[in-house]
């Protein structure tokens, strides 16, 4: 492998990461399936712990059984668990969604509502959803969404030295341009599946290679 040029100021790559990125996966987007701000946040607040694929397929029949938040508030949790039960952490998911659903309800007038406070207020909402949730369907980025794949990839590029989600956000978001920062977090999750993967990463193939402090440690 050929020797690696100096790396630049951290801005400077983290720039330069964007563009690649921009440019392997312009059509990058949210995986969930969803057609109003509910189904979003709801299926979002599934995929903790699960896939988004998984999570489509439990959402195709939920929201034709529960159209409304008022339907998701009055479910009987048993009821409710039988159907999240293949997403997994059924128990807690069903009482986090009825929960969240009751407060758009009482609270929102059935609406959900568009700032990252009362968002992160809600029963089971935390940061990372509510950022899922402004991103997409209200197209209002306050922040960037930091799953485990945005965990993994940017500590390996050396974007961030931090674990903590919240933390990696703040640092992301010093570097990225806030125009960037839902296309970005798309972007580095679809580079986190298809290349940049957890146990055994590609990085002979990785568009990103000579950018990566990581890289000559993984390559074989």
């Amino acid at each position: 492998m050929a020797t690696k040029p100096k790396q630049s100021k951290k801005s400077e790559r983290a720039e330069e990461i964007v563009h690649r990125l921009r440019r392997t996966y312009p059509k990058a987007k949210c995986s969930l399936d969803f057609t109003t701000p509910f189904e979003l946040l709801i299926a979002t607040m599934l995929s903790a712990q699960s896939t988004d694929a998984r999570v489509n397929i439990v959402t195709r029949s939920l929201f034709r059984k529960y159209a409304s938040p008022q339907a998701f508030a009055n479910a009987p949790q048993s009821v409710m668990e039988r159907d999240v039960k293949q997403t997994g952490f059924f128990r807690n998911k069903a009482k986090a969604v009825i929960a969240a659903s009751k407060a758009i309800v009482e609270l929102h007038a059935g609406e959900v509502p568009q700032t990252m406070e009362e968002l992160t207020a809600l029963p089971g909402v935390g940061r990372k959803t509510a950022n899922v949730v402004l991103s997409n369907a209200f197209k209002k980025p306050v922040g960037i969404v930091v799953d485990t794949h945005v965990s993994r990839v940017s500590a390996r590029l050396s974007l961030t030295a931090n674990s903590n989600p919240e933390k990696i956000e703040q640092d992301l978001m010093q570097l990225i341009p806030p125009k960037e920062w839902t296309a970005f977090s798309h972007r580095l999750i679809a580079h986190g599946r298809a290349v940049c993967i957890a146990r055994k990463p590609r990085c002979s193939e990785c568009q990103l290679n000579e950018l990566c402090p990581s890289a000559e440690e993984t390559l074989e």
